[in-house]
């Protein structure tokens, strides 16, 4: 037989048996394809001065002018630098939480407490942002209501002003999404250590193995492909820097330090009488080559040094 038609008939053949799993799949492909792909045809007005009656076939081609533009303006080094600092920063304080918490979790033999723990852990996951950031107005704000400060004047401390303190923002804005995606992110983690074989356990205790050895030598061996996997993702969203969060605790105060590239790109394209388009997709743009770079460079050193990687 033809190997052609051999293929056809094997091919047919699937699709006979498993027809329900193929319509199941086409709503994710469709969904694919117009949000995620259809819309990079709209990257090349970051190439083009648009002009909205033109449309974007119709802009004439200004090449690389609107990448230049940014590079040379003397906004670029505040807003990449600050995107650059919160970025880093929410990376090297939140990795590593959610791994000590599964961990902790892990250890613990009272069933009740352990539930008790992640429910709790996961339970400011599903605060909306714009809750989220009210909260912590009502909580760290200088006035009477202000939790934090109130307890804080008991020691003779304060008031400290968090919201609007510069030198505070950083810290303010990491550490709150630490609290809140502490417990959601450490889901994996707590599912990849549900794998390990109790035996391994087992002879560790036999072999007196304190706790701690238990976790170092079992536990995170067990874990770090998950780990580096969830390392190389984070790092690719390095300068996605949270748009919602940062414009609502935004203020005239901490300007300086808060302006990243998201809200920056929000500013020009909505927040002016005459949007520039261009100039913000271009500003976009670059901030996802840019992650797309330091994806590629983490997943290479990941493979070189653990032997895992995304490809």
């Amino acid at each position: 037989m033809n190997p052609s038609k051999s293929r056809l008939k094997a091919l047919k053949n699937e699709l006979h048996v498993n027809w329900q799993l193929y319509i199941l799949v086409i709503l994710p492909i469709v969904y694919v394809i117009l949000f995620m792909y259809y819309p990079m045809y709209g990257i090349q007005i970051a190439f083009k001065d648009y002009i909205a009656v033109e449309g974007i076939s119709g802009s004439p081609w200004v090449g690389l002018e609107h990448f230049e533009k940014f590079i040379d303006s003397y906004e670029f080094k505040r807003i990449f630098m600050n995107t650059l600092r919160i970025s880093a920063y929410s990376l090297i304080a939140g990795f590593p939480m959610p791994i000590i918490l599964a961990l902790s979790i892990n250890v613990v033999k009272n069933k009740l407490f352990k539930k008790s723990v992640q429910m709790i852990t996961y339970a400011p996951y599903f605060i909306s942002t714009v809750v989220m950031v009210g909260i912590m107005l009502q909580l760290l704000s200088t006035h009477d209501y202000g939790v934090i400060n109130n307890l804080l004047s008991l020691f003779g401390i304060g008031p400290i002003p968090f919201m609007t303190d510069a030198d505070l923002f950083d810290h303010v804005y990491v550490w709150s999404g630490v609290w809140q995606g502490m417990g959601w992110n450490s889901i994996i983690y707590i599912a990849a250590l549900s794998s390990v074989d109790q035996e391994l356990y087992e002879a560790a205790t036999i072999d007196g193995a304190s706790v701690f050895q238990k976790i170092l030598h079992i536990d995170l061996p067990s874990i770090l492909p998950t780990i580096a996997i969830t390392l190389i993702l984070s790092s690719g969203s390095l300068l996605n820097v949270g748009f919602e969060k940062i414009m609502l605790m935004q203020n005239a105060s901490n300007i300086a330090v808060s302006e990243v590239i998201s809200t920056y790109v929000y500013k020009l394209s909505f927040g002016t009488g005459l949007p520039n388009y261009s100039y913000s997709t271009a500003i976009g743009l670059f901030n996802s080559v840019i992650s797309f770079i330091i994806l590629i460079i983490v997943n290479y050193i990941s493979r070189y040094v653990s032997k895992v990687s995304l490809w």
